[in-house]
């Protein structure tokens, strides 16, 4: 049974191609430096490593982040249908100044703990805390998250009132 979507969070064409292109920009640049002024070569070797490495994060933002994010009753999952966390599992969420947390996003704590995963510039999963937003609009995460405080306070409301008499 397919479940209604609630809040959805696609990152636009413009800031995928900016995220990318300065990722990739840092990448000619570091082994611009790294084959333009030869240095030692443990620096020449280190600068190649970096220059691929951004390469490399470019490539995995790019197909990252044609996906999405989808907010349901129940769960909180990837457009290709990879669940990021269930709503019930969620303990807390975190949009603080000072939370880490990507840019335009925010952080939710989790009860359990999951596999680690990473869609850059879209969310990542470390152990218990997943961290939603990167190349996102602010207004979509901010929408989404309000949402899912909604139904995260939601189910305690219910439980408390089967307890009334």
């Amino acid at each position: 049974m397919q479940q209604e979507v609630l809040a959805t969070i696609r990152p636009s064409i413009a800031r995928r191609w900016l995220g990318t292109g300065m990722l990739g920009c840092v990448g000619v640049l570091v082994l611009y430096v790294a084959l333009s002024h030869p240095s030692e070569p443990i620096w020449l070797v280190f600068l190649l490593v970096v220059g691929g490495a951004s390469f490399w994060l470019a490539y995995r933002m790019w197909f990252a982040t044609d996906d999405a994010i989808e907010l349901t009753q129940t769960e909180l999952r990837t457009g290709a249908g990879q669940l990021i966390a269930k709503v019930e599992d969620i303990e807390s969420i975190d949009r603080g100044v000072f939370a880490f947390k990507p840019s335009n996003g925010f952080l939710l704590k989790t009860r359990e703990s999951a596999e680690n995963s990473w869609a850059p510039g879209l969310w990542w999963r470390l152990g218990r805390r997943v961290g939603v937003g990167g190349v996102t609009t602010a207004a979509e995460t901010k929408f989404m998250c309000e949402i899912l405080q909604a139904l995260v306070i939601h189910p305690a409301d219910k439980t408390q009132e089967k307890n009334l008499p």
